[in-house]
């Protein structure tokens, strides 16, 4: 029997980011940068390190970088610029493991989402463009076998279900008793797992991520492949 990696997450992570939604200012945060370095990110470069050789395995077109900026590891600071909601700090860790064509999170990728009270992995092509979300929506309907073959299958609806945003209406060209139709109103082509913070800070956590990519790998190879991509 194999042993299991520790895992580098605690609960002192969920602490300090449910303290930081409560106090999402400059000054509180530089007052605890300390502990965000080491109950966040630092666990978080960690993780993604444990994670390099499982994601190669996967697919040698995806990468896990464990860099402070420009790796797996997405920003702590909000996008403000064009936003009503000044507040400076994101209350969540995210991290992705993109393709390496990708150079922001639309492209097809992995993903962490860790959040009190809501933590969840992700698998597939969030907020594609135009183009994109066409290729896939054309796939869709020419293949609609091979489509149910990844997105339906068994070992992988076991672990994954459907998310992401849909249109309310048909897109341009398809009619509302298209066979296929809930899947073509798709504005976002992922899934979701849901995962407990015990689950997180239990020792063979990041096995049990490889187990659960490797359960989507035939999803996000379909996907990836439809828009053009070598998986």
């Amino acid at each position: 029997m194999s042993r299991k990696t520790p895992s580098p997450f605690s609960p002192a992570l969920f602490k300090f980011l449910k303290e930081l939604a409560a106090n999402n200012e400059r000054d509180w945060f530089e007052a605890n940068r300390e502990r965000y370095e080491a109950d966040v990110r630092e666990p978080a470069l960690a993780f993604i390190h444990q994670m390099e050789k499982p994601i190669s395995r996967i697919s040698p077109c995806f990468t896990a970088i464990a860099k402070k900026s420009g790796g797996s590891l997405m920003r702590v600071h909000r996008d403000v610029r064009f936003s009503k909601d000044k507040r400076p700090y994101k209350t969540n860790v995210g991290i992705q493991f993109r393709h390496t064509a990708g150079k922001d999170v639309h492209a097809p990728g992995w993903y962490l989402h860790l959040e009190p009270g809501q933590c969840f992995l992700g698998a597939g092509i969030w907020h594609p463009d135009a183009d994109t979300l066409r290729a896939i929506r054309s796939a869709i309907d020419s293949g609609p076998k091979n489509w149910k073959r990844v997105s339906a299958d068994n070992g992988f609806r076991k672990i994954w279900e459907p998310a992401g945003d849909s249109l309310t209406r048909p897109p341009r060209g398809y009619e509302d008793d298209h066979r296929s139709i809930v899947d073509l109103k798709r504005k976002d082509h992922i899934a979701i797992c849901k995962l407990t913070q015990a689950e997180i800070v239990a020792s063979g956590f990041a096995e049990e991520v490889s187990r659960r990519y490797q359960a989507a790998t035939p999803y996000v190879g379909w996907l990836t492949k439809t828009i053009g991509l070598p998986f």
